[in-house]
């Protein structure tokens, strides 16, 4: 598995041929100008839940790429009627798809579309296949629903958790997230992309390390590999 950060909570995910993509927010996102939106590549969208720093590109990019969305029903559902494919899911259940497994996951938070239309449950997703394993939290506080990844998923390549604060936990609670979910690397989401998730990065990487783990806080456009 290949990861490139496209800034804030979007990242797309190269494996098995297949390129996915999480919660495209590019265009309103200010550290994420030097991205070209129209050279993204997606086959599969997964959505974690319906805000707009979650939700803003989804239309552009799959309208141009031909991308099926694959997220919680009332979000398919409203993409839906904009002419988008779609593969509904809820909570703990997973689906066989032809590039690997996706299982939906809870996640405590929020959601609504900007317009107010409801978002239904905020969520999370564990993906996997031969190539690996990747859990991508979405906006979640720390919860204790987080132990039973282990139980229920492979053992974790890596793990995508927010760790800004303030909208989510931040990367103290993170560090909890990561021993109860069992993984080690962890990569950073959901920080400085506005002032209110602003975060000292060394002071991050140093207390994760002193922890016994990894945290990777990739730069926008960096491609990293999961192996």
């Amino acid at each position: 598995m290949e990861l490139t950060n496209y800034g804030h909570a979007c990242f797309g995910v190269r494996t098995r041929g297949t390129d996915l993509l999480f919660d495209p927010f590019i265009t309103g996102n200010p550290r994420a100008t030097a991205i070209q939106i129209d050279q993204i590549p997606a086959d599969t969208i997964l959505i974690t839940h319906a805000h707009g720093d979650h939700v803003a590109d989804v239309e552009q990019i799959a309208n141009r790429t031909g991308a099926g969305l694959v997220s919680n029903f009332e979000i398919v559902t409203y993409f839906e009627k904009k002419g988008l494919k779609r593969h509904p899911m809820n909570i703990g259940g997973k689906v066989e798809l032809p590039w690997g497994t996706v299982k939906s996951v809870s996640a405590i938070h929020s959601s609504v579309f900007p317009d107010g239309t409801y978002g239904g449950n905020p969520g999370g997703f564990v993906i996997w296949n031969e190539e690996g394993c990747l859990y991508h939290a979405g906006d979640t506080a720390l919860t204790s629903d987080m132990q039973l990844l282990p139980l229920t998923c492979p053992p974790l390549t890596a793990a995508i958790l927010p760790i800004g604060d303030n909208f989510t936990m931040g990367w103290q609670d993170a560090i909890e997230a990561a021993r109860l979910i069992g993984c080690t690397t962890i990569i950073g989401c959901h920080y400085d992309t506005f002032g209110y998730i602003e975060i000292d990065h060394q002071a991050a990487i140093n207390g994760f390390a002193k922890a016994g783990l990894k945290l990777l806080l990739p730069a926008i456009g960096e491609t990293i590999s999961l192996a």
